[in-house]
């Protein structure tokens, strides 16, 4: 699984950064502040996510995607629990995929095989097959809603 201690963190904030989020690091060992997960996955609290060097990079996009895709109202009082309804949790994992492909050393193989490897799950078996032939619904939501334009590239705006 790739950890943020093993990619170009400068590009990570600078992504995040376009959505409006900043990532904290937090020390080794340390707990992670809004962690739903707990161990060493991300946090997120407001418009920051927390993480640790040992955090996995798809655990950092899933958190970002999260924010991103929720309503304003719903990003005021952000702490820990994203919420939101099935169709939304797909625009996310598909939102993270898309993200992935932004980030040197990370990209669409790489996240689809750690997302595979922390345990989510698809109809069609494996993350890459869900992306490629069963994710219509999380594309046109996310383009629904200005998150992605007609041709899927990401607009950088958040819901």
């Amino acid at each position: 699984m790739l950890l943020v201690n093993a990619i170009d963190r400068l590009s990570l904030y600078v992504l995040l950064h376009r959505y409006g989020l900043s990532l904290q690091l937090v020390a080794p060992n340390e707990v992670i502040p809004g962690s739903y997960w707990g161990e060493r996955e991300a946090g997120l609290i407001g418009a920051k996510i927390f993480a640790r060097l040992d955090t996995p990079v798809h655990s950092v996009l899933h958190e970002g995607a999260h924010f991103i895709c929720m309503t304003p109202e719903r990003r005021a009082g952000l702490d820990t629990d994203a919420g939101g309804d099935d169709v939304e949790e797909s625009a996310v994992c598909y939102l993270q995929i898309i993200l992935a492909q932004s980030l040197p050393q990370v990209g669409h193989e790489r996240m689809c095989s750690d997302m595979d490897e922390w345990g989510y799950t698809f109809r069609l078996g494996g993350a890459a097959q869900w992306f490629a032939q069963d994710a219509a619904d999380a594309r046109d939501w996310l383009t629904r809603h200005g998150l992605l334009c007609s041709t899927a590239l990401l607009t950088y705006a958040c819901r």
